[in-house]
């Protein structure tokens, strides 16, 4: 992993602005061309260096709190992906339009149905209403964790109120709404409408909208120059762009804001079900706990830390429906939810300085026998730090309640996941780290002859084979010092002093098997 500094907070947004299109249903990348589009809007209307910085974070972090309340809509609506996904196109900031596409999407084309879909909508009008203001106030707290001054937050709560003071949540009137606000909006629709039709149906409808939702003077601007705007999507990296248009010296967060904003994306991650609740927070100190345990480095164990944080972002690409099933999913289902670590990996995996990180976090469901999931890896290259967050992330999840049991004992969840390790699923090793951390008993482990420890045999061998100290504790992914130890160990209990006499007695003691 780079060093803490060399990230970027545009990389951390970015990737969360990628996470937010698949809890959405909308395409990847749909917000990226969004901020693009508003930075390049922006720059015509003449906004301040303020403004142009505003325009550009809210256009990534319009959608953060789409995961607020997503149990209780889907439970609505349905799959939420699926009917947040089909409003892509439609002004759903006008009541009568939105009314519209509910009735379709819940009745139906049968009469009947759309007057039970009516029905069920007006009934649940309060849960909605209470619903909208839930996701800007978690999209507010959110940008206050990733360290955004207040005006952003308040931007963010702004993006889909109309200029006919008939949006929501709050029904601002339009002198109220902020400028990035007001940009944003019609950067969004400018960005849907071209993927869809081409820049003269993103002209027309920006120009349809001025006066109603949109701000007449801004949808002018953007009418006069929507080829120039527009064309900043005709790139082939997006990402990159992204990167390269953020306004002024590039945002770097230091150690303790990086992991404040990753708290955040685990948090983003976690508000898809109400059994999830907390639970990357919890997985991740649990996780870098066992780090410490196992003789992981301090650098090794933050990297734990981080990725477990982050580890369950996949899971806003699965719908709350099957979060929240209590009955066996089917295959559909089983297969959404197997990939989820595999859409971890694709959103967080473009921020090319947290690439350790994603790599430990998009591995734990791997099993060492090779039936885990999205990739079906081998033991052989499932690293230590993988191998306990993953331990770390099933004990946990054990003892959280789920829809289809309750929450198991720090006995029971112990005892099942010995269970897992004895059937060649979890490292046994990664397993005593993790109930360690726990504060569950851990059994003395087995010795080998003169009293050395399975991880001192494993020093030993790789001592044998002229590895230096260094070479060592990378391959065991341990501090220096910590390998020292272990070699004076190792010396003190077979009676030796040098490397070459501590390799015969290895080999008289038949531990050199695995070399």
């Amino acid at each position: 992993m780079a060093d803490t500094p060399q990230v970027r907070l545009a990389e951390v947004v970015g990737a969360l602005s990628l996470a937010t299109d698949v809890g959405m249903g909308s395409p990847l990348e749909l917000g990226l061309g969004t901020c693009l589009v508003a930075r390049r809007l922006a720059d015509e209307l003449g906004c301040t260096p303020a403004e142009q910085r505003r325009v550009y974070w809210v256009a990534l972090l319009r959608h953060i709190g789409c995961t607020a309340g997503s149990h209780e809509f889907a439970a609505l609506v349905g799959d939420e992906i699926e009917f947040r996904g089909g409003l892509g196109g439609v002004d759903f900031t006008d009541q009568r339009v939105l009314l519209s596409y509910v009735l379709r999407a819940l009745g139906g084309d049968s009469p009947i149905g759309r007057v039970r879909a009516l029905a069920r909508f007006v009934s649940s009008a309060g849960a909605v209403k209470e619903g909208s203001l839930a996701v800007c106030e978690v999209a507010s707290r959110l940008a206050d964790a990733l360290g955004f001054e207040p005006e952003v937050r308040r931007d963010i709560t702004e993006v889909y109120e109309r200029w006919d003071g008939k949006g929501f949540p709050s029904r601002i009137p339009a002198v109220r709404v902020s400028v990035p606000a007001r940009v944003v909006a019609v950067a969004e629709a400018a960005e849907i409408f071209a993927r869809l039709e081409g820049p003269d149906a993103a002209r027309a409808v920006v120009t349809e909208r001025a006066g109603h939702a949109f701000d007449p003077e801004i949808a002018a601007c953007f009418a006069a120059h929507a080829g120039a705007i527009l064309g900043a999507l005709d790139r082939d990296d997006l990402w990159a762009d992204m990167l390269a248009a953020e306004p002024g010296t590039p945002a770097r967060p230091d150690p303790e804001a990086l992991e404040r904003a990753l708290r955040a994306v685990g948090d983003f991650a976690d508000l898809k079900s109400p059994y999830t609740a907390g639970h990357s927070r919890a997985v991740a100190e649990l996780a870098s706990g066992a780090a410490e345990h196992a003789g992981l480095d301090g650098a090794m164990q933050r990297r734990v830390l981080l990725a477990g944080l982050v580890h369950d972002v996949g899971r806003v690409g699965v719908s709350a429906i099957v979060w929240g099933k209590e009955g066996p999913l089917s295959r559909t289902e089983w297969e959404q939810v197997r990939l989820h670590p595999y859409t971890t990996e694709r959103v967080l995996g473009r921020a090319e300085s947290l690439r350790d990180v994603i790599a430990i976090a998009a591995a734990h469901h791997e099993r060492l026998d090779g039936s885990g999931y999205h990739r079906g890896m081998p033991a052989s290259v499932i690293g230590r730090p993988a191998r306990l967050l993953a331990a770390a992330d099933a004990f946990h999840a054990m003892t959280e309640p789920r829809p289809h049991r309750p929450a198991l004992a720090p006995e029971q969840a112990t005892a099942e996941l010995r269970r897992e390790a004895s059937a060649g699923r979890f490292d046994p090793d990664a397993v005593d780290a993790v109930l360690a951390a726990a504060g569950r008993p851990v059994p003395r482990r087995r010795t080998h002859v003169a009293g050395l420890t399975p991880r001192e045999v494993e020093v030993l061998r790789l001592l044998a084979r002229g590895m230096s100290i260094k070479a060592i504790a990378a391959e065991l992914t341990v501090a220096p010092k910590t390998v020292d130890a272990h070699i004076q160990h190792i010396y003190a209990k077979a009676g030796v002093s040098t490397r070459a006499a501590a390799t015969l007695f290895a080999a008289e003691h038949d531990l050199l098997e695995t070399l």
